[in-house]
């Protein structure tokens, strides 16, 4: 019998002082067995920095079409296209062809050696913005992880204030390539 995937719910209030988004959502988070609270709190992180009311989680880890997060416009068309992690290169180019805007956020410390492999292949595609987070930001989001969560987030010039009962994080995001917005 396979594990089942565990469900976190998030409340989430965003001011994006740069986008002019300001929105509450109530999000449900299903935890793949396999994914740790790091990434799962990463791929909250990125719903924070590309709010928009028609993102929405894919299954990620558990379908390679699709991507942790996208966001699709009335017709079906793919808008943004969100991979959270160390995507492997073909599927970064597959999604550019498929997605108006891509974004890897990228973290861990191999994050580095990645992208030092892949940036000469990865620089040609237009569409694609590539940020990394450092291991203390991630393990800092982490330690926020908890069943049932009330987040404040506030965007501004490329910082990120991230605000809980369990503690405040002040982020900064590596632009590797492409642009914060």
């Amino acid at each position: 019998m396979a594990i089942k995937a565990t469900i976190f719910k998030a409340s989430l209030q965003i001011a994006d002082l740069d986008r002019h988004y300001y929105a509450d959502h109530a999000l449900t988070l299903a935890r793949h067995p396999s994914e740790t609270d790091e990434r799962m709190m990463v791929r909250l992180l990125a719903f924070a920095l590309y709010a928009d009311e028609k993102l929405a989680f894919g299954k990620g880890l558990s379908d390679d079409d699709e991507p942790d997060l996208w966001q699709k416009d009335l017709t079906g068309a793919i808008e943004r296209w969100i991979e959270v992690g160390m995507p492997d290169e073909r599927a970064i180019r597959k999604a550019s062809g498929r997605a108006v805007r891509v974004a890897v956020i990228s973290y861990g410390r191999a994050a580095p050696i990645w992208w030092s492999e892949n940036r000469d292949k990865l620089q040609r595609l237009g569409n694609l913005t590539v940020l990394n987070l450092g291991s203390e930001i991630t393990l800092a989001l982490a330690a926020l992880a908890s069943r049932s969560m009330q987040l404040q987030c506030t965007l501004q010039e490329g910082h990120i204030m991230l605000t809980s009962e369990a503690g405040m994080i002040e982020i900064e995001p590596k632009v590797w390539q492409g642009t914060l917005g």
